[in-house]
C-alpha cells in the first residue's frame, strides 16, 4: 500500500499549511508538523485555507523532530529532504511505498542540525531558473508529493 508523509518543519505561514492540507487529502497522504508553529492549527486562516477539508486531514503535531523521526522508524530509502541546494532532482525522488517529504520552514528551510542527521544523497531539489530565489512551500510540496506518486500506477486509477 502507497503511504505518503509530508513532513513541514516549524512552519510559519498559515496559509500554505492550510494549502499542503488540502494537497495531503488529494493524494491520500499524511501530514506532520513539527513544532514550532508560526501559527494555531486551531486558527480560521488555517481552516479557511483548506476550506471545509480541513477536518479529514490525517494530521500529527510533533514536539521536535527527533520524537517524530525515532517515531516513524524511517528507513534509508523511505525519506527525501527537499532544499534548494538538494544534491538529487526532484526527478529522482524515491518510489518506495512508503516516503516522508521533508520540508523545512517558508525562510529558513531544513535547520542545519536536522540537516546535518542525513546523507547529502537523501537530499532533492526543484529545478528552478535563477530569475526567482524560490517556490512556495505548498507549491514544493504539491510538485513533491505528486511526483512521488507517478510512478504508481494503481494512484493513477482516481
Amino acid at each position: 500500500m502507497i503511504k505518503r508523509h509530508v513532513v513541514l518543519i516549524a512552519p510559519e505561514i498559515h496559509w500554505n499549511t492550510g494549502n499542503i492540507g488540502r494537497s495531503c487529502i488529494g493524494a491520500g497522504a499524511y501530514l506532520h508538523l513539527i513544532q514550532p508553529l508560526g501559527f494555531s492549527i486551531n486558527s480560521r486562516e488555517v481552516k479557511r485555507a483548506g476550506l471545509d477539508y480541513w477536518p479529514q486531514v490525517k494530521l500529527r503535531v510533533w514536539d521536535n523532530f527527533h520524537d517524530f523521526y525515532t517515531s516513524c522508524h524511517i528507513k534509508k530509502n523511505e525519506l527525501a529532504l527537499f532544499t534548494k541546494t538538494g544534491k538529487n532532482s526532484v526527478w529522482d525522488i524515491p518510489h518506495s511505498q512508503r516516503l516522508f517529504l521533508i520540508f523545512g520552514s517558508e525562510t529558513k528551510g531544513i535547520p542545519d542540525n536536522i540537516r546535518n542527521q542525513f546523507n547529502e544523497d537523501a537530499t532533492y531539489h526543484i529545478p528552478i531558473l535563477n530569475d526567482i530565489r524560490s517556490l512556495n512551500l505548498s507549491t514544493s510540496v504539491g510538485i513533491a508529493l505528486y511526483e512521488s506518486l507517478r510512478s504508481f500506477p494503481s494512484f493513477h486509477q482516481y
